[in-house]
């Protein structure tokens, strides 16, 4: 039985992680982050031709060798009467929450963002309140409350306010590491709303079940499951498949 658990381990988690370090290594990627495009990939439209108000979700592949396995993810919205965007991460110098330090679709260490969900019209208007008012109760908002692994780092913060916000609805990608980092110290999550069972020991190992999120095993980050409803595999450094 340890020989199988040995066996399976190194196939669902070690093998594609060291396939994604190999593929990311050959890759063009800079080679810090001085040398990384910030700018805008012009994924969104100008907040000035946008009507309503508009919620965003968006990661990239963040940058260095962490980028072989895990995305960077922040919330971009924008309110009823502004004619600009607001863009909200968390990072790992100074004050953690970062505002507007970057454009609110740029690209992250030159990796192209994508988005990982998106609200419009009256459920936007509806969101966004709430939103904002997760981000204020981040319990992790002070210099020194960011740790790379196992968090809280800045998908942590992400994960934290999209578990807040009833009705949001949506979930980080696999490759969000820290995502599953119990923020509120809990080792056991409940989520009636979604129909989703989670376990985490600490953010280095955990377990989710549900009905959006199918079935997940977390191991020091990496994340491996199936959705049977979507007819998804959750593959370890490469994300969603299917």
């Amino acid at each position: 039985m340890l020989r199988f658990v040995f066996v399976a381990f190194l196939l669902v988690f070690v093998l594609p992680a060291a396939v994604s370090a190999g593929l990311w290594l050959v890759g063009d990627h800079p080679r810090s982050w001085r040398a990384a495009d910030w700018t805008s990939a012009h994924l969104l439209p100008p907040a000035s031709e946008l009507r309503e108000p508009a919620l965003y979700i968006l990661a990239a592949r963040t940058g260095g060798l962490k980028g072989a396995v895990s995305e960077h993810s922040w919330i971009v919205m924008k309110e009823a009467g502004r004619q600009s965007y607001e863009r909200f991460d968390k990072a790992g110098w100074g004050e953690p929450i970062k505002t507007n330090n970057w454009a609110p679709d740029a690209r992250w260490y030159s990796n192209e963002p994508y988005v990982v969900a998106e609200f419009h019209g009256e459920a936007a208007e509806t969101l966004i309140p709430r939103v904002k008012a997760a981000i204020a109760a981040y319990p992790y908002s002070h210099r020194g409350d960011y740790q790379i692994f196992p968090g809280p780092n800045s998908n942590s913060f992400v994960a934290y306010v999209m578990r807040r916000v009833p009705g949001l609805g949506a979930f980080l990608p696999p490759a969000a590491v820290g995502r599953d980092y119990p923020v509120d110290g809990s080792l056991f999550a409940l989520d009636t709303e979604r129909g989703e069972l989670r376990l985490s020991f600490w953010g280095y190992a955990g377990l989710a079940v549900g009905r959006d999120v199918g079935f997940e095993i977390n191991i020091l980050g990496l994340v491996a499951g199936f959705d049977p409803f979507d007819l998804k595999l959750k593959v370890p450094a490469f994300g969603t498949v299917g």
